[in-house]
């Protein structure tokens, strides 16, 4: 499963699930460098950033922010 990372509320990093719904996720669990924005593969019970999937979905909102601005 793919989240990611929407805010973090006290010791809670809030996670918007691929169906749109939220998890909470304690910070203590997150990859060492986790940050808001990022993407989470959830495997069992290992967290890991998907560095690619951060990228690309940081390029498309630059991208759409780039077009709102023109």
């Amino acid at each position: 499963m793919k989240v990611i990372i929407d805010r973090f509320e006290g010791e809670l990093a809030v996670c918007e699930k691929e169906d749109g719904s939220f998890m909470d996720i304690s910070k203590e669990s997150l990859p060492n460098g986790a940050k808001a924005g990022d993407v989470l593969v959830i495997k069992e019970n290992d967290l890991s950033i998907d560095k690619q999937g951060t990228k690309e979905r940081r390029e498309r909102i630059n991208k759409l922010m780039e077009d709102i601005w023109e």
